[in-house]
């Protein structure tokens, strides 16, 4: 059995010669189907096989919807303090720094303006992996003067909503936001400048009691999860069994919370045909 021999000592291959198999190739749905991860991008981060609209972050949105992908951000800097001394298995700084480090962004929301179809738009987008998307102080006040940028410049807002709620290491504070940002958005309603809200998924929380069913047109991607609380909570409080879909966005576009709910890869168009139909100029092709 001399071929299990290793003839020759050491080995000689050098680390940048080795060849490690590549992560992320490839991204498995809830349905069990399984696709390439450079289709999925091609795709707008939809499954292919079958429609499964995969969660994105405010850096996929902006590619989606900003005209070769150029943006300005807004209140890029902006970041939270810990008024509260907050701690529970970790200091709040400390959980703040992780998820920055862990996200590379400075909290669970980027704002910017940007041409969408050849016209100004400014959007806020929350993102899902900063603390699963809560809702603090630097949130409600990036948003609030998203809104005061759009107002100063008569242009329409979209705020992107992905959250699990308010965020519970800035306690009233972060409540405090409800009030504050849909102060904001009645000033731009007086001011006759269109506001659209994209609730994905999840839209839970502080968030869907204040900003995100506020839009002057509320919209949704397929099979989002939107509710106050989560199902499980609904459930037990209320000692009932839920109807089959409760809190998808196809319930709640069915029982009138919704306008309509868009695919991804016509979210652009939507959006934009939406912003020309409401301020009563030529549609955009």
């Amino acid at each position: 059995m001399s071929w299990f021999k290793r003839k020759t000592k050491g080995i000689t291959t050098t680390t940048e010669e080795k060849k490690d198999t590549p992560k992320g190739l490839w991204y498995k749905s809830p349905t069990g189907k399984i696709v390439d991860t450079e289709e999925l991008e091609k795709n707008f981060y939809v499954s292919p096989e079958d429609g499964y609209h995969v969660r994105i972050g405010s850096r996929e949105y902006f590619q989606i919807l900003f005209d070769d992908n150029k943006f300005k951000e807004l209140d890029a800097d902006l970041e939270s303090k810990d008024p509260l001394k907050f701690e529970d298995t970790k200091k709040y700084p400390e959980r703040l720094k992780a998820a920055q480090k862990k996200t590379n962004l400075k909290d669970a929301v980027r704002c910017a303006v940007g041409k969408s179809k050849g016209k100004d738009l400014v959007v806020a987008c929350m993102d899902f992996a900063f603390i699963g998307g809560s809702m603090g102080s630097v949130v409600g006040e990036k948003i609030a003067r998203a809104a005061d940028y759009a107002l100063k410049n008569k242009l329409p807002l979209m705020v992107i909503s992905k959250s699990g709620g308010a965020r519970m290491m800035e306690a009233a504070l972060s409540l405090m936001q409800l009030a504050k940002t849909s102060v904001k958005l009645a000033q731009l309603a007086d001011a006759g400048l269109p506001y659209i809200s994209l609730c994905t998924d999840p839209t839970t929380g502080g968030t869907t009691a204040s900003f995100a069913m506020l839009g002057d047109i509320n919209i949704s991607e397929p099979g989002a999860l939107i509710g106050f609380a989560g199902p499980r909570i609904v459930r037990d409080t209320t000692g009932k069994e839920l109807p089959e879909g409760f809190q998808t966005s196809e319930f709640l576009l069915e029982h009138g919370f919704l306008d309509f709910i868009t695919l991804r890869k016509d979210l652009k168009d939507k959006v934009n045909q939406y912003i020309d139909l409401i301020l009563n100029q030529p549609l955009r092709d």
